[in-house]
């Protein structure tokens, strides 16, 4: 089971409340490894989600298949559940390329 903080990006809490979101900042990012890896693995969204210990829903994996902008919490939440329902111990960095 994956627990603990889950630091993204060097960033603290205080400081990427601060940080506010530009109009100009690309939303959509384009096909992520994580689609891929899932392919290879032969898992389908819903075997990320019922292989999740915390709150997760379809849409998030889904958008991070196809590169929404994610926030860092959901990043880890995805990481752990691809881990535990593929048997792997990817980071996130494996997974998104933003």
């Amino acid at each position: 089971m994956f627990e603990g903080i889950c630091c993204v990006g060097g960033f603290s809490h205080q400081q990427r409340s601060t940080v506010k979101m530009n109009d100009t900042l690309e939303r959509n990012l384009g096909e992520q490894p994580i689609a891929a890896l899932m392919e290879s693995l032969n898992l389908k969204p819903h075997d990320i989600v019922a292989a999740s210990t915390v709150q997760m829903t379809h849409k998030m994996v889904a958008r991070a298949m196809k590169g929404r902008r994610l926030t860092p919490n959901v990043k880890c939440k995805v990481r752990d559940a691809l881990n535990l329902a593929g048997g792997t111990s990817h980071t996130v960095a494996d997974l998104f390329n933003y």
